[in-house]
């Protein structure tokens, strides 16, 4: 089971590394977009605990 996990991160790093090269813009937009939705994510959190005390 471990040689299969250390195969499919391989691959996943490889995938990850092509992608970056061939399209570097869109990689940009792809990890901004993540970001953007974690700290939405963040903020309606906080704003559930502060209603939540409220």
């Amino acid at each position: 089971m471990s040689q299969a996990r250390k195969v499919a991160v391989y691959a996943f790093g490889v995938f990850v590394l092509y992608a970056i090269i061939t399209a570097p813009d869109r990689s940009a937009d792809l990890v901004q977009i993540g970001f953007e939705g974690l700290s939405s994510a963040a903020k309606g959190v906080g704003e559930f605990m502060t209603e939540l005390i409220n």
